[in-house]
């Protein structure tokens, strides 16, 4: 009875490479998708922060005008400019037509800060995945050059635990980790 030979190296090393080549262009495509969703992301944080300082510094002009109207109105003698002044300090609190009075502001403003929390939520799970897919291509890059199927599950692992965070940032599917 002939005992089975060991691979050798060269077969070793063809065998990691046929498996580990799938791999990492799994994981670089990963993290391309993962770079690109983070990055829009990062804008929508950004882009949610000015906007909602806008709105804020408008609704904070409405006010402004609302009380100079206010207090002229109750400083005039005028009885007929002053019912109109009163009626133009109202007017700045709620304005549905144009969606442009102190009331539609502040939800508008409201919404966008929740906007903006949510994507700040997701942002560190970006983070965590692509630096895990990263690591996982450096852990196959190095199984493939030693020729060790310990580095390339190792890679798998850590690949996998990227995956897993990576859907974390697209659904937040644990509440409690936000």
């Amino acid at each position: 009875m002939a005992e089975a030979k060991p691979p050798s190296r060269s077969e070793r090393e063809a065998h990691i490479k046929d498996k580990a080549g799938w791999v990492i262009t799994v994981l670089a495509a990963l993290l391309a998708i993962n770079t690109l969703v983070g990055g829009s992301n990062s804008s929508k944080i950004l882009n949610n922060t000015i906007a909602a300082n806008d709105t804020w510094s408008f609704y904070q002009a409405k006010s402004i005008k609302q009380t100079a109207y206010d207090l002229a109105s109750q400083q005039t003698s005028n009885k007929e400019l002053s019912k109109k002044w009163k009626e133009k300090a109202d007017s700045y609190e709620s304005d549905p037509k144009t969606g442009e009075g102190k009331k539609e502001l502040m939800e508008k403003a409201r919404k966008l800060e929740a906007d903006r929390a949510d994507a700040k939520a997701r942002s560190p799970w970006y983070t965590y995945a692509g630096s895990l897919l990263q690591i996982a291509i450096v852990l196959l890059t190095a199984s493939i050059l030693a020729v060790n199927m310990v580095l390339f599950w190792a890679s798998i692992g850590v690949g996998s635990t990227a995956i897993l965070l990576m859907t974390q940032a697209l659904w937040l599917w644990v509440p409690f980790m936000r």
